[in-house]
């Protein structure tokens, strides 16, 4: 004879299976630069790698590896997002990532 689940939704078990859900893996996000007024050190047209800043995003920055190598805030206005191909996003985080 089959079992059969109430319908009711008042079945409880002691132990409990689930797990929480796993966090996906984010890509690295990439913004392309379409204003350097005032930034002498970014240049017009090139896709820069963004590094997560919930505090200078909320005041209007975006925290992007630069020219130096290095990450610096600029103002989030001079960027727009983009997204890549995966085959891309990889190539590009491996050229800027921090080998030191």
């Amino acid at each position: 004879m089959k079992r059969t689940v109430s319908g009711k939704g008042d079945s409880k078990s002691s132990g409990s299976l689930h797990k929480p859900p796993r966090r996906k893996r984010s890509r690295p996000a990439f913004v392309l630069c379409v204003s350097n007024e005032g930034c002498d050190d970014l240049e017009l047209r090139k896709v820069y790698r963004v590094l997560p800043d919930r505090v200078a995003a909320k005041d209007g920055y975006v925290r992007v590896i630069d020219e130096s190598g290095e990450d610096h805030l600029y103002p989030a206005k001079n960027f727009v997002a983009v997204a890549l191909p995966e085959s891309a996003a990889k190539s590009l985080a491996l050229c800027n990532r921090d080998d030191g």
